[in-house]
């Protein structure tokens, strides 16, 4: 038998996954979920109090057709630790909390102690303006000084934004206009790189006219062609030197051994047999005559 907790299954060779039947639930299927109850409650049914933190194996599913700025509400099913009755409540994004839905009472809602503050304030502030004009004139006073406040904050802000706008638009132009002025400088330098290595290779090289061979002259005929017309083309050599006003001759710039060759061929002297070594001597080798033995 194979292990418990392994790394890896055995799959054989003819597995194929597509036919695991798949299980299709509902739509919208209810999850076991343990979490703690997020506010302290009181059971309608028996009155017993739930306070916030104690755990349940709580039912989630999302709630259907409501939503929050395209965020989710997940509603929560658990039951009284007395009389097992069942509460809901569901998640309230609008103020990142938790709201009662039924069964059960919040104990405290935080939002609505503030909307009854602010609400009562404002119907105290009513009252005494009414009963005493010049309060309500400080009130104004005080308003209009708030409200020029808030612009001013605001210029500056717009102020400011601009002015940092306007520096990066500046440092952007700076830092363009100095890779256009270095890419400037880069093919200005290259430029005159090229330039120097024209002007030495014109110095150190040229070419020279060789004279032609009697052999390289070509025959070609008149317009007429009543007589042939031997047409010598002019050959170039590139040879390096130092290039000056006199033309060196093309014989100067030859090894002595070839012009040696050349001056031998032009005068018609066959160059100089070398002697054939006799290598019988150098290896001792003696032929004997016809009658005599060689010892």
């Amino acid at each position: 038998m194979s292990e418990r907790k392994v790394l890896n299954k055995y799959f054989p060779p003819d597995f194929d996954p597509s036919l695991i039947p798949r299980r299709r639930g509902p739509k919208n299927s209810q999850q076991v979920v343990r979490l703690m109850a997020p506010f302290s409650m009181r059971c309608n049914t028996c009155g017993e109090y739930i306070y916030k933190g104690k755990k349940f194996n709580a039912r989630k599913e999302t709630v259907d057709g409501e939503d929050y700025y395209g965020i989710k509400i997940f509603r929560f099913y658990i039951k009284c630790t007395l009389c097992s009755a069942e509460i809901t409540f569901k998640t309230d994004p609008k103020n990142t909390d938790y709201s009662a839905e039924h069964g059960a009472s919040r104990n405290f809602e935080p939002w609505r102690e503030e909307r009854v503050v602010e609400e009562e304030d404002r119907l105290a502030r009513l009252e005494e303006e009414e009963n005493n004009p010049m309060k309500a004139l400080e009130n104004r006073t005080v308003d209009a000084k708030r409200e020029m406040d808030i612009l001013d904050a605001l210029q500056d802000i717009r102020a400011r934004n601009a002015r940092n706008e306007r520096v990066g638009q500046a440092s952007d132009l700076v830092s363009r206009m100095t890779v256009e002025e270095e890419e400037t400088e880069e093919e200005r330098e290259r430029r005159l790189a090229e330039e120097e290595d024209e002007k030495l290779v014109r110095e150190v090289f040229s070419k020279v006219s060789m004279p032609a061979l009697p052999g390289d002259s070509s025959a070609a005929a008149d317009s007429s062609g009543d007589s042939p017309t031997e047409v010598t083309s002019p050959q170039f050599v590139t040879i390096k030197r130092k290039a000056d006003d006199v033309e060196p001759d093309l014989r100067s710039l030859l090894p002595e051994s070839t012009r040696v060759v050349l001056g031998a061929k032009s005068l018609g002297v066959p160059p100089a047999k070398k002697p054939k070594s006799d290598l019988k001597n150098k290896l001792g080798i003696k032929i004997a005559k016809k009658g005599k033995v060689a010892v």
